[in-house]
């Protein structure tokens, strides 16, 4: 069994954010195993389907983005999942739009979804998949609001757009990469050469 979480925020309003990617990537998976994500428990939306004799959890935790742990502890402890059979699709502002990097483990690099996971969990021993947004530096913030949270919760601007739609693409193919073959041959096959990117 594999478990695959999308990171995101719920509601409309969020839909189309920088902070939603990982739940388009979990949509975009859904579409392609031809399930669906709509189980409620956990906390979370979730969908359970098979490709190759692996049972897999499509999961997007429904308790905002700070307290997504506790939707993935739940998941994972009712599944009794390995930790390493875990995979959490994020947005990361050190990526430039587009980029996405696999990695078998790691910190939560200032991410708030993926600290609330590691806390959770008492672990970072799970495997994340990070989708870039590129950064809000020299941006103009609004009054108090701080900068970085007013990026990634504005929405995916049009001239970003094709690009972000591109990386969902590749990160769906990526994890099913994971899915078949490992996390080893999915970061081999998809992770940009490290010149001129940021780790």
């Amino acid at each position: 069994m594999k478990m695959i979480v999308g990171l995101g925020n719920p509601g409309k309003e969020y839909a189309d954010t920088r902070h939603n990617v990982g739940f388009r990537v979990i949509d975009a998976l859904a579409s392609a195993l031809n399930t669906d994500v709509k189980k409620r428990k956990f906390g979370a939306r979730f969908g359970e389907t098979e490709l190759e004799d692996k049972k897999l959890i499509l999961l997007k935790p429904w308790t905002y983005m700070n307290r997504s742990g506790q939707a993935v502890a739940a998941a994972a402890g009712f599944y009794k999942l390995p930790l390493p059979e875990l995979m959490v699709v994020t947005d990361d502002m050190a990526l430039e739009p587009g980029v996405i990097r696999m990695r078998p483990r790691g910190s939560a690099g200032g991410h708030n979804g993926l600290k609330s996971i590691i806390a959770a969990l008492g672990s970072e021993d799970f495997c994340r998949l990070r989708c870039g947004i590129g950064s809000w530096h020299g941006l103009e913030g609004r009054g108090n609001v701080p900068q970085a949270y007013d990026y990634v919760l504005s929405n995916v601007p049009a001239e970003q757009r094709v690009v972000i739609d591109e990386a969902v693409e590749r990160a769906k193919d990526a994890v099913l990469c994971w899915i078949r073959s490992g996390v080893d041959a999915a970061m081999n096959e998809y992770n940009p050469d490290k010149s001129g990117q940021k780790e």
